[in-house]
């Protein structure tokens, strides 16, 4: 069953990509419009994410480099194997996946039960940036925070005779 996320406050995210996939690149060609989460249980975004926010992205083990205004966000629940056909059959081009690449990404995530598609719009390259996970896990792919200043590591400054060097 599709729903629409009723979030009405704006917040900003960090997705957290697998290099492996190459889907920062086709992200920013634009290849890739829709950013999906697939899970067992509901998790991060889920009931978290609306129109408005702003997602920055970035591979595991790396800076972030992209940021993207949320343009829509539908959920779907309940799903099986025939739904998540569906889902792809629709949307698969925009998830950055096409011909032997949607068939494999059907294997990965056939069982699956829960699944958000995020609307990407306004992709932009940012200057890159650390963050601090700290209190989210280790392992969490998705971070929610009401700003992303809050959360950007800053690197220190460096002293050298009396000035300040940026």
């Amino acid at each position: 069953m599709e729903q629409l996320a009723l979030i009405t406050r704006r917040r900003d995210h960090i997705a957290i990509m697998r290099k492996s996939f190459g889907l920062l690149e086709k992200i920013i060609s634009g290849e890739k419009s829709i950013e999906s989460r697939w899970y067992l249980q509901r998790s991060a975004p889920w009931d978290e994410i609306s129109a408005g926010d702003t997602i920055f992205f970035k591979n595991a083990g790396e800076p972030v480099t992209i940021k993207a205004d949320v343009g829509e966000v539908r959920q779907f629940d309940r799903l099986n194997p025939l739904k998540i056909r569906q889902i792809l059959s629709k949307f698969g081009e925009r998830l950055g996946y096409s011909g032997s690449e949607l068939n494999n990404y059907f294997t990965q995530i056939k069982n699956k039960r829960f699944c958000i598609l995020i609307f990407l719009q306004n992709i932009k390259k940012v200057k890159p940036f650390d963050i601090d996970k700290k209190g989210f896990g280790t392992m969490s792919a998705w971070l929610v925070t009401d700003d992303i200043g809050k959360i950007k590591k800053i690197k220190n400054p460096v002293f050298k005779q009396n000035k300040l060097l940026r």
